[in-house]
This record gives C-alpha cells, sequence and structure tokens, in this order.
C-alpha cells in the first residue's frame, strides 16, 4: 500500500505539478488537465542503492527460457511463440465480443502444464464458475479469484506462486491510495505500472482484459499501450460472424499473424478454412466480387458486395460495412472520372461478407468492379478472384504478397486471378494481368 502524502498532481498538457486538483492549470492555463497519480519519487529505492547487472551470458540464458503455452496454436503464432515469462498482454475488444471467453479458455489450456490464476473484476467467483461449466472448463485445475484491489493483484502476483495471472479487466481494479473512481487515467495508469513491477519482479506473466471506447480506440491513457509489451485486439461482429484476434505491437514477434475465430456453445473455436466458409453461401450475381486479401500474413479469400440503385433523393446515400466509407467514396469519384459509368444519382451500399474489416488497399480493384458490375447488371466472365490498388488516375497497382493470394485460389478451385501487371515473376497463365480500371471493366464484365 502506498505511503500517505504519496499522491500528486500533474498537468496532461505541461507537465506541472501540484500539491492539489484545481479545474484549471495555473501553469499553461488548460481545462480539465489535471490528473491524480502516484508520486514515484516517494515510493521509489533508497537512494544511492546499487544496480544489479547481468552478465552476456546471463542475458542470453533467459532469451532462451521456455515460452508459456496458450493452448491454441493459432493463439500461439498471434503472440510469436507462446507468453513470454514476465511480460504483460493486453488484449481490448468491444463489449460482448468473447474477450473474458478467449481468455478463459487460454487459462485453462495453460493451467494444464502450470499454476494459472484467473482474477475477475467484474464478475463474482460463482459467476465465473458458471460460464467454465458452460465453456466445459474443469475448475480444479484452473484457480479463479475476485478482486478489485489493484494492491491485493499486486501483491499476489509478487508472491511468485503462479506462472500466468489472468486480470479481467484493468478498468475495473483501483489502488487504494487513489481516491478517484475506478476505469480513470489514474487509475489504470498506477493499477498497471503496479501489477507490471509485480510481474517482472516474479517473473509471471500477466494477461490484461482491456475495454474500447465507441470509436472503437483502446480506453484509457495512451501510457497503457506503451508500457505493456504485447497489445491484442479481437475484431469482429459481436452478434455474429467471424472473430479475427490480431497484434497491434509484439516485443516479442512480429505483427502480421492473426487468429480467426468462429463463436459456438462451448466458446471461441479456430476456423480451419476461413476462406472456404466464407464462400460457402456465396450466390454469383451482379455485384459480386471475390476478394484476395491479407489477413496478417494468412491468405483469406472473401466476398465483397455492392448494390447500385437509382436514387429517390436529392442526395445519393452511400453506406460500407466491413471498410472505410472515405476509401469507397473516393474510388466513386475515380470511377466516374476515368470511366463511362454515372454514379452521381445513384445509392451505392458495400457490404464485405462475414462481418469482417478491411484496411488494406488491395481492396481497391474488387470495390470497383463489384460497383461497376451491379451498375450495369453484368458479371464477372469467369470464376475469378481480384485484388489490385487503384489510384486516382485509374492505374492499378502492385500490391505485396501476390503468391500467397494466387496460391489461396488455386487451392479454393478459382480459375483465374484479376491482378495488376508484373504482380508475380513467374509467368503464370492463372493471372490475368490488368494496367487500368477501365481495361479491367471492359476485358472482364459479361451480361
Amino acid at each position: 500500500m502506498a505511503k500517505k502524502g504519496s499522491v500528486r498532481y500533474v498537468c496532461n498538457s505541461c507537465g506541472a505539478v501540484h500539491s492539489s486538483w484545481m479545474g484549471r492549470c495555473s501553469t499553461c492555463g488548460e481545462w480539465n488537465t489535471i490528473t491524480e497519480e502516484l508520486d514515484t519519487a516517494a515510493l521509489s529505492a533508497p537512494k544511492g542503492r546499487k544496480l544489479q547487472t547481468s552478465s552476456v551470458s546471463l542475458v542470453a540464458k533467459n532469451e532462451q527460457q521456455k515460452r508459456l503455452d496458450a493452448g491454441e496454436p493459432t493463439v500461439n503464432d498471434v503472440l510469436g511463440g507462446g507468453f513470454v515469462p514476465g511480460s504483460v498482454i493486453l488484449i481490448a475488444g468491444q463489449p460482448g465480443i468473447g474477450k473474458s471467453t478467449l481468455m478463459l479458455q487460454i487459462a485453462y489450456a495453460a493451467a494444464k502444464a502450470v499454476s494459472v490464476l484467473y482474477i475477475s473484476g467484474e464478475e463474482s467467483v460463482h459467476q465465473v464458475g458458471l460460464r467454465a461449466k458452460r465453456l466445459g472448463v474443469s475448475q480444479e485445475q484452473l484457480q479463479i479469484a475476485s478482486s478489485t484491489s489493484a494492491d491485493d493483484i499486486a501483491a499476489t502476483i509478487a508472491s511468485g506462486d503462479h506462472a500466468l495471472v489472468v486480470v479481467d479487466s484493468i478498468q475495473t481494479v483501483s489502488v487504494e491510495a487513489i481516491v478517484s473512481a475506478a476505469g480513470t487515467v489514474s487509475q489504470i495508469t498506477n493499477s498497471t505500472y503496479m501489477m507490471m513491477q509485480a510481474a517482472k519482479r516474479s517473473n509471471t506473466a500477466l494477461l490484461l482484459v482491456g475495454h474500447v471506447t465507441k470509436e472503437g480506440s483502446i480506453a484509457g491513457p495512451k501510457v497503457l499501450e506503451h508500457v505493456v509489451d504485447v497489445v491484442l485486439q479481437l475484431e469482429g461482429d459481436r452478434y455474429g460472424g467471424f472473430k479475427v484476434l490480431r497484434s497491434v505491437k509484439n516485443r516479442f514477434g512480429n505483427t502480421n499473424e492473426s487468429a480467426i475465430f468462429e463463436m459456438k456453445e462451448d466458446g471461441l473455436q479456430p476456423v480451419e478454412n476461413p476462406s472456404a466458409a466464407l464462400l460457402a453461401e456465396r450466390q454469383v450475381s451482379d455485384g459480386s466480387v471475390v476478394l484476395a486479401t491479407l489477413e496478417g500474413a494468412r491468405p483469406l479469400l472473401v466476398e465483397v458486395q455492392a448494390l447500385v440503385n437509382t436514387t429517390s433523393y436529392g442526395y445519393p446515400k452511400r453506406a460500407a460495412s466491413g471498410i472505410d466509407l472515405n476509401r469507397v467514396n473516393l474510388l466513386i469519384a475515380m470511377l466516374e472520372k476515368r470511366t463511362k459509368l454515372n454514379l452521381a444519382d445513384k445509392d451505392i451500399y458495400i457490404n464485405i461478407v462475414g462481418g469482417l474489416k478491411i484496411t488494406e488497399p488491395a481492396a481497391d480493384l474488387a470495390i470497383c468492379m463489384a460497383i461497376a458490375s451491379a451498375s450495369k447488371g453484368m458479371q464477372l466472365k469467369e470464376d475469378a478472384v481480384v485484388f489490385g490498388e487503384v489510384g486516382l488516375s485509374g492505374e492499378v497497382r502492385r500490391v505485396p504478397y501476390a503468391e500467397k493470394r494466387i496460391a489461396e485460389a488455386k487451392k479454393l478451385g478459382f480459375s483465374v486471378a484479376i491482378a495488376p501487371k508484373n504482380s508475380t515473376t513467374k509467368k503464370n497463365t492463372f493471372v490475368r494481368e490488368v494496367i487500368d480500371i477501365r481495361s479491367a471493366l471492359n476485358s472482364f464484365l459479361s451480361k
């Protein structure tokens, strides 16, 4: 527990330190920028204590320390090989997306080999037990506790009795020395620091569950993402479809890996062949185009649907699900300028099937062809996949990892890939190269 008088008030704008809280900073004049935090100087080690040093051989030995198995190969891939002892991992996602379910499954799987403690600040032990029973998790192997005290949690972690500790969630715990409510900037910052220091000293892997704001960003101060070692985000449609676990930050591996899950009665289950599952119910019609995209380092085939109608109002409506609407509006303006399509009086709707979110520019060509297909009532000539970035001049540009996309299309039985010129280094009859959007529409759309 912090010492009395170890609390200070700091301006987030200019960094000025005040003895008490005030609405306006007397130094920079900004309003509502002063937050309460622990005075780390009062809690620091005695002055003049010599630091403990490690030799190069000892550091190399620690780097070879075995990671903790998360129990699911796809989650291990996202983490870079499993949980690193002493690391702090933050996972965030929308309410109801399945964060607690996934954490309980991971904790149970890891508990088969090491000691694991699951701490819930949002639910009682009884409520966690009911969820564990629904998921088929054995409570004899997994230790469960309920607490909202960061001091108690840090003391438990520091004991070193557990190899992995899960805290659900960081927004519900608080430090006793700070009087502000749980979930505030000062409480989140200081609780994270307190538990992180305990985890580093005891070599315990710490897994924190975080909330997100209505804009989709991780709730709390940005320093929360900076101090942790790994940041994971669980995305997708909370009411159905696939859930994607991707790495936003990873100090122990790359951020190109992702794991795709589907919510079932017994929890989140990995999808072995997501491309086949996404295209299983596809009906070939105008406005339907298959996009070869990448989810992390994994190639994925998804259906892009477009619906174009003459507007009934003076201002046409444009809507997009699963892709940035601003990007869609840009591509629509480019189509009007560089082709003979007249879309100024059309309502245009774009949908990425399966609840996935596409952010890479390789989806440009598929979106353009879907809009043109729906506008003219035409379909792709052949069973084809499409990928490529489209510039404002109408040129189709190359995208990375074309070989992976083509290999995935071949595996699922597609006959042709419409791709930018020079996408592959080898001559490939499977690939039909296009140089601009006009030639792509004229060559591959037919009634």
